[in-house]
């Protein structure tokens, strides 16, 4: 790519446009994809973000210049961050607050997964056209989750389709060989203002419990994303090669998803969340004055820093989805992570200009911002054992201790009977 379009010397900064342009085109679909996902349902939002991904894809295979590229690549970013999203959130929907935080750690380490086998086919397919076909081309098979992908019951009985809902849930009792509970039909699910909810921005911000989530998310979701790309092109400026760096920043991720497994669900979310943020930030620091000499010392500590960001970065994907009610659950998603799309525009800028005022000077932005993400996360209301919010008075309740809602759901039908 730099060969064929000439982007070196005077011409570098289109490179760096070329690497922001998807984070851009994250950035200004992420409010429309979450709104269309929270008003028309997951399942259409996945189907139509993929094939819309997928066509973006093929057209990118045969683009003529430059500039057609980047328009592809923008497209692309339109989209499949809500493809991505939506899938995270169908995912913690369908499970309970026991399974909730596996199945979300081994979504995203499916991205992990995703690096690993992406390496060694772009080491066996070199060209940049071919490598583009061969990783779209698969992506025609998940249009066959129309057949195969029920729509969340939470977001149909969030839009008073309390039938389609109960019909979805007693399939999943059959398929997993589960009697349904006799109590459970006779309940009435109550929405909030009594009726089907429409998300809206404004309710994002409408309640202090609410806007202190949202603004600490959104800068939480920026610093995940500037420090996770920062550090891998920081690491690149090493000169080493480039498959073998890109394998390393891929591996220190699985250390980082069992951690978190292994820590949540007994020390809660909070905890770990800061402990990460703080150790990417201080690894940062370390690095910066570790000198030069010292080279596999640098690799090392640059790796732990990875691998704590990873953690944090895998934390926020998580309790995002259980800090916000069901009806604007993905918009809230989309919405505070669209400040990871800017964050993914910054990290070029910051790592390869700021390099040549001081080759360590990005690790020290990197080490402030890590360290106030890890003091903000500790404002956040624990959601250890909470089932996910349903309404804006859910979250409100958050953070006070109170019985959990599934207790207090079982006292309110029984003493209706």
């Amino acid at each position: 790519l730099l060969l064929q379009f000439n982007l070196v010397c005077e011409d570098s900064w289109k490179l760096d446009i070329f690497q922001s342009c998807v984070n851009a085109g994250f950035f200004i679909g992420s409010v429309n994809i979450g709104y269309i996902a929270d008003r028309f349902g997951r399942k259409f939002c996945i189907l139509t973000t993929v094939f819309a991904n997928t066509i973006c894809g093929l057209l990118l295979v045969f683009v003529p210049t430059y500039l057609w590229i980047l328009i592809f690549r923008f497209l692309q970013g339109l989209v499949s961050k809500g493809c991505w999203t939506a899938g995270y959130i169908v995912v913690t929907e369908v499970v309970g607050p026991r399974y909730r935080r596996t199945v979300g750690i081994l979504y995203q380490a499916a991205f992990s997964v995703g690096l690993l086998v992406f390496d060694v086919v772009a080491y066996a397919i070199p060209h940049w056209r071919w490598l583009q076909l061969t990783v779209t081309l698969p992506c025609f098979f998940f249009l066959l989750y129309y057949w195969c992908l029920p729509e969340s019951p939470r977001w149909l009985i969030s839009q008073g389709k309390n039938d389609k809902a109960m019909k979805i849930i007693s399939d999943m009792a059959k398929k997993n060989r589960k009697k349904m509970p006799s109590h459970l039909e006779d309940i009435k699910f109550e929405e909030e203002d009594g009726g089907k909810q429409t998300p809206s921005l404004f309710d994002l911000v409408r309640t202090p419990q609410m806007r202190k989530n949202t603004f600490i998310l959104m800068y939480t979701w920026f610093t995940s994303s500037i420090l996770y790309q920062g550090l891998i092109m920081h690491m690149g400026l090493a000169g080493g090669n480039m498959y073998l760096d890109f394998l390393y920043s891929a591996l220190v991720e699985f250390p980082a998803a069992f951690m978190i497994i292994a820590t949540i669900d007994r020390i809660g979310r909070r905890y770990p969340w800061a402990a990460s943020n703080l150790v990417a930030g201080a690894a940062c620091l370390a690095t910066a004055l570790i000198p030069e000499d010292l080279h596999w010392l640098k690799v090392i500590t640059a790796c732990i820093g990875r691998m704590g960001i990873t953690m944090a970065f895998e934390m926020v994907c998580f309790v995002n989805t259980e800090l916000y009610p069901t009806y604007i659950r993905n918009l809230g998603v989309m919405v505070c992570s669209a400040l990871c799309d800017i964050g993914g525009v910054v990290p070029p800028f910051i790592v390869y200009r700021l390099v040549e005022v001081w080759q360590e000077l990005p690790l020290i932005v990197f080490t402030v911002l890590g360290l106030i993400a890890g003091g903000l996360v500790l404002l956040l209301p624990e959601t250890k054992g909470r089932v996910l919010p349903e309404t804006v008075e859910d979250v409100e309740n958050l953070h006070r201790q109170g019985a959990p809602k599934e207790k207090q759901i079982y006292l309110h039908v029984r003493t209706s009977e």
